[in-house]
């Protein structure tokens, strides 16, 4: 169908009208060019301007008219000029300028649309991050968001750094392939299993300490991990006469084992804690009363010779540790299906008590230390207080610890709200200069932003986020980074591939 062509063209005006005739021949021009551009307009824009006025749109598509509109370039303010800093406070994601390229490779960051990088140690020695105090990291997620692969992919990407891995608990024997894939080694705990460990082995004397100090230490150690496997099993704390029965005990089992040219083993240390007359004797006095005191702490380590764990740290060790392998994990799947976490706290506290001897080294290197499932040891006050003495000396002893948790909330399970086990828990949240979270349920929320100080703007961030995305605060800063995996990552880190058949 031919569209209407209509046109309009000034009417000749004599000269000498009036300017009342002036007037009208230019409004009844302006009319009949509205007209005509009415005519000439497209089908749908007539049927618009047809509409019942009740229909119609209050204000056209450019905008509200008038001086008080705010488009068209109508609204004018003063300039004002802040620092990225000031700015990060009402929306922390503005030109954040990363954390460098030196590191190992994370992924995307999502808002600069660039290469996201991450090294705890070159960040600490480089001084460029105001109040990044300590290179301990904390990661938090709920199940399938993809912190494992995030963990794992951080433990194999460093170890091209250089560095060394060690998982002193892998409950779930997820890490045994990442470590052969790497050229490491897994030790196997469990009942039937050939693995032996004994946390009483004396690590090697650093060459910069004297023999005597050194004997000092390493009983100073040996009567720590006693007190803190006798706390997990009595579950309260030791009495002043416990911990003497203790200090006699050890001695008395050093000193036989040196005569002997054997090593201490904890079974020993469990015979002569239920020796009565061995204790008195080792007091000075017969009538002290050691053998009495030392009964609840006879039947708590008896646990470890001839209960449940029995078979695994009442030996000489089997394996003997290599400071030069690239990753070492302790896999205690074995024990971790019997609903009862004591018997795997146990073990984590004794492997951790092993693998001490690497830790200690000065000439070790940077090494990444992850405790994978730790929503299963923060309500154990002894292996807590062992964790937080490691967080405390990571930047003496070089290494990086990561704790891998599923809600930030599983550090309130520690304890009622000012006891020992929920300070320590909330101090290992502290001395973490870097958070990594990735999404938490909306009944979480609130528990997130009080323990980080999240603002409005990345609670509600927190809240959206998709697998393989996280929040990081890196001392204040944050970034929402998308973690990328290579496919031959992706297949190693694979979780579920029961769940996919």
């Amino acid at each position: 169908m031919p569209r209407t062509r209509a046109s309009a063209s000034h009417l000749f005006v004599p000269r000498k009208a009036s300017r009342a005739q002036q007037r009208a021949a230019r409004a009844g021009f302006a009319a009949a060019r509205r007209q005509a551009q009415l005519a000439g307009a497209p089908p749908k824009h007539r049927k618009e301007a047809a509409l019942d006025p009740e229909l119609r749109p209050v204000y056209p598509a450019s905008g509200r008219p008038g001086p008080a509109s705010a488009r068209g370039s109508k609204l004018r303010l003063p300039a004002h000029r802040m620092t990225t800093a000031t700015v990060s406070g009402a929306y922390p994601f503005l030109a954040e300028g990363g954390l460098g390229s030196s590191g190992i490779f994370i992924g995307r960051d999502v808002h600069a649309e660039a290469a996201f990088c991450y090294d705890p140690f070159a960040l600490y020695t480089s001084g460029r991050i105001e109040g990044f105090t300590n290179p301990n990291a904390v990661l938090a997620g709920i199940i399938g968001m993809g912190k494992s692969a995030l963990a794992k992919s951080i433990a194999t990407r460093a170890v091209a750094h250089g560095y060394k891995i060690y998982v002193p608990s892998d409950p779930k024997g997820e890490w045994s392939n990442v470590a052969q894939a790497l050229g490491g080694h897994t030790i196997a705990l469990g009942p039937g299993l050939p693995g032996r460990l004994n946390p009483l082995d004396a690590p090697a004397r650093p060459a910069s300490v004297t023999e005597e100090d050194w004997s000092v230490e390493v009983r100073k150690r040996r009567l720590a991990l006693l007190a803190s496997l006798a706390r997990t099993v009595l579950n309260r704390d030791l009495l002043p006469m416990e911990h003497t029965a203790l200090d006699l005990g050890l001695d008395l089992v050093v000193a036989e084992a040196k005569v002997r040219g054997t090593v201490p083993l904890l079974g020993d240390i469990a015979d002569v804690m239920g020796s009565p007359d061995r204790l008195d004797r080792g007091f000075g006095s017969p009538a002290g009363g050691m053998g009495h005191a030392a009964q609840d702490l006879a039947h708590a380590l008896r646990r470890l010779v001839h209960g449940d764990l029995s078979g695994m740290f009442d030996a000489p060790s089997t394996v003997a540790f290599d400071p030069t392998t690239p990753m070492l994990s302790i896999d205690l799947s074995r024990l971790g299906n019997s609903g009862d976490d004591t018997g795997l706290v146990l073990a984590m506290t004794c492997a951790s008590a092993w693998m001490e001897s690497a830790l200690a080294d000065p000439a070790g290197g940077r090494r990444w230390v992850i405790y994978d499932e730790g929503w299963r040891v923060l309500k154990h006050i002894a292996l807590l207080e062992r964790m937080q003495s490691q967080w405390k000396l990571s930047r003496g002893l070089g290494i990086a610890n990561l704790l891998v948790i599923h809600r930030l909330s599983d550090l309130l399970s520690a304890g009622d709200a000012g006891s020992r086990g929920r300070v320590l828990a909330e101090g290992l949240l502290a001395d973490c200069s870097t958070r990594i979270i990735y999404r938490q349920e909306s009944d979480q929320l609130a528990a997130a932003a009080s323990l980080l100080g999240l603002t409005g703007v990345e609670t509600q961030a927190v809240s959206s986020l998709t697998k393989g995305r996280g929040l990081w605060k890196v001392a204040g800063r944050s970034f929402v980074t998308q973690h990328l995996l290579h496919p031959s990552e992706r297949e190693l880190f694979d979780t579920d591939a029961r769940m996919t058949g």
